[in-house]
């Protein structure tokens, strides 16, 4: 009778298992289709070309954001180009030296942008270094900005950008930089 008991319990408790096995596994599948479903973005074919590789996104990653004095950019583009959650996250120096990062989400970047860039503003790429495992894509990416296209160099530094790449295009996760007016030189490794 002691054994049958035994068994019954086990048993019970393999049910309960399989049961919550069953049910987490359930609730993961249906959350990853909210996120998923909620991460994209409605697809704009106006902008398809600038999310089907990395070189495209982070090529109009860079353009969308130049132009002369008062150049209207391109917004609707640049928010294309980011997952809902995407973070940009600048460097900084505060006083007494302290370094420090802030988060922003794009709209907040476009804030910033509009209401502190008054001269021209263009950003190049002077060197990549890109690595990648399944979905997820890295990109040590040197620039250089300047104010007028052709005019001498204001800044260099680095982007990290991370990337996740979906079935049908690429998405950037976040942005992460460090200028050189922060104090340090860039190496000659991040240049050639």
């Amino acid at each position: 009778m002691k054994s049958i008991s035994i068994v019954r319990h086990f048993v019970c408790i393999s049910l309960f298992a399989a049961s919550l096995f069953l049910n987490t596994a359930t609730a993961q599948t249906a959350n990853a289709s909210a996120t998923s479903a909620n991460f994209a973005p409605p697809a704009n074919p106006k902008y398809a070309k600038d999310v089907s590789s990395v070189d495209n996104i982070i090529a109009a990653l860079y353009n969308v954001i130049c132009g002369a004095p008062g150049e209207p950019r391109n917004w609707e583009r640049f928010k294309y180009l980011f997952g809902k959650d995407a973070k940009l996250i600048p460097t900084g120096k505060i006083e007494g030296g302290n370094l420090i990062y802030r988060t922003m989400t794009p709209d907040e970047y476009i804030t910033m942008f509009s209401s502190r860039i008054k001269t021209g503003f263009f950003e190049k790429e002077l060197k990549r270094e890109t690595v990648s495992f399944g979905t997820v894509y890295h990109a040590f990416s040197t620039y250089e900005t300047r104010e007028t296209e052709n005019g001498p160099s204001t800044n260099r530094g680095i982007n990290s950008i991370q990337l996740f790449k979906d079935q049908d295009r690429f998405y950037i996760v976040n942005i992460f930089w460090c200028a050189e007016s922060m104090g340090f030189t860039l190496p000659a490794s991040a240049l050639k």
